[in-house]
């Protein structure tokens, strides 16, 4: 079973955070947006340009469902996946951390000139419209809630290893 699966919206450090917490722990490390660029033999970018959000929420789910049945250490999930009520149901009984992000830092840490699809037409616009929409969902499905503004991944890394069940 996943040791942990991380949520939260673009910018909270799910991969940053996560590949420390799979050092520490001495697990594998997996991302579901890598998992979903590989069987689409293309960038999440393209995926949405090319075949449509629709699409590659299919893959999404697609890919938290192998994952989270055949991956045993720290599983980062993309900031939609969430979204997906199918999803949701297979998240229950997991250890899911919610990365907290404040606006401000998440748009420091994004970049607003990157190639994140969601956030193309007035990116700070439409990062605190996800965000904001997201959230409830997060919070329902976390066992734990972590905020990451100005605070070090180390620290963050520590905080999860912690909150862990015996």
């Amino acid at each position: 079973m996943t040791t942990v699966v991380l949520i939260g919206p673009p910018g909270s450090g799910k991969t940053t955070i996560g590949r420390l917490l799979a050092e520490r722990l001495g697990v594998g490390f997996r991302d579901t947006d890598a998992d979903i660029e590989a069987v689409a033999g293309k960038p999440v970018a393209d995926i949405f340009v090319e075949d449509g959000e629709a699409r590659f929420r299919e893959l999404e789910h697609e890919a938290v469902r192998q994952a989270l049945a055949e991956h045993d250490g720290i599983l980062s999930l993309g900031g939609g996946a969430v979204l997906n009520v199918e999803t949701q149901a297979l998240l229950a009984g997991h250890h899911v951390v919610y990365l907290q992000v404040g606006l401000s830092d998440a748009v420091q840490r994004v970049g607003l000139a990157s190639a994140r699809p969601l956030l193309v037409l007035n990116p700070r616009s439409q990062l605190k419209k996800l965000m904001e929409e997201r959230r409830p969902i997060y919070e329902r499905l976390a066992v734990v809630t972590v905020v990451t503004d100005k605070r070090e991944p180390e620290e963050l890394a520590d905080e999860i290893v912690k909150g862990l069940p015996a």
